[in-house]
């Protein structure tokens, strides 16, 4: 994990907990975006938002969620994205979204793949189990002016491909 400048962590997204573990995992705060619904809980938003997260509106691309990303880190800080849009049911990963793609391709910024195993399990019966946090080697890209959509489809795949690495470790 790089010590300074931007960075994009892209993890797997198996349970409520995710957050959480990567905050423990990493060693520099991390702005997480968020699903705008979770901003709308009393009390709830709250917290989220002064712990950093930023909402996204989910189901196509939110541009004000890609410019408050692209902000953060143009601040050369730490941003956190679930790329699957969602928690997964299975435990399988879903198919990725672009958007960590597209600010990458933006920015410039290196992307951190994370694979979260068994952290949709963390509290269940009272007891505290144990999680584990794969981190793999930074991708770094090019910034770039005008991006294609192949070029997004295949960063976003080589993504996808890294975290799926990850979790059958």
């Amino acid at each position: 994990m790089p010590q300074s400048g931007p960075v994009i962590i892209i993890s797997n997204h198996i349970g409520n907990w995710d957050p959480l573990a990567l905050g423990i995992a990493m060693n520099r705060e991390v702005c997480y975006m968020a699903k705008q619904e979770l901003f709308d809980i009393p009390l709830f938003g709250l917290i989220i938002k002064s712990l950093k997260a930023f909402p996204v509106k989910r189901g196509g691309g939110d541009r004000n969620a890609l410019k408050a990303a692209q902000q953060i880190l143009l601040e050369g800080k730490v941003i956190g994205i679930f790329p699957e849009g969602t928690r997964s049911r299975t435990g399988h990963l879903q198919p990725f979204k672009a958007g960590a793609a597209v600010l990458a391709l933006r920015t410039g910024s290196p992307i951190v793949p994370v694979g979260l195993i068994n952290t949709k399990n963390v509290l269940r019966k009272g007891w505290f189990r144990s999680f584990t946090v794969n981190i793999g080697p930074p991708i770094f890209v090019e910034k770039r002016d005008i991006i294609e959509t192949e070029q997004v489809q295949a960063l976003t795949k080589i993504l996808e491909i890294k975290v799926r690495q990850l979790t059958e470790v």
